[in-house]
């Protein structure tokens, strides 16, 4: 095994750059845990458990979540809109990751 140069390093090849690049973001991380806990959530409800977020902010990271299949939308027709969000089976692999900075976050906090 050759010694390893940071000049010859390609992180943006590797999978923690691919997984950096669907979970980060300032909100992305709350949201799939919101769902990762309560399983089926509706918007309006995600709103209440992230308090700082914005719809205009919320509404843009679901898709954003949802186009990279971490999240399902499951909207129903009828009046009022009910539209209901979870976690797909690619978002539900992340669980031992989330879990884990749960654990890690319980045991090193003051």
């Amino acid at each position: 095994m050759g010694i390893m140069c940071i000049h010859d390093a390609n992180l943006e090849g590797t999978g923690f750059s691919y997984t950096m690049s669907l979970i980060q973001g300032k909100y992305k991380m709350f949201i799939l845990y919101t769902l990762m806990e309560f399983k089926v959530v509706r918007f309006n409800e995600l709103k209440k458990y992230i308090k700082t977020i914005s719809y205009k902010t919320l509404s843009s990271t679901l898709k954003e979540l949802e186009t990279d299949g971490l999240v399902h939308r499951e909207e129903y027709p009828q009046i009022p809109p009910k539209v209901e969000y979870s976690l797909t089976e690619k978002g539900k692999s992340l669980i031992p990751i989330l879990d884990g900075m749960c654990e890690w976050g319980d045991n090193h906090r003051n």
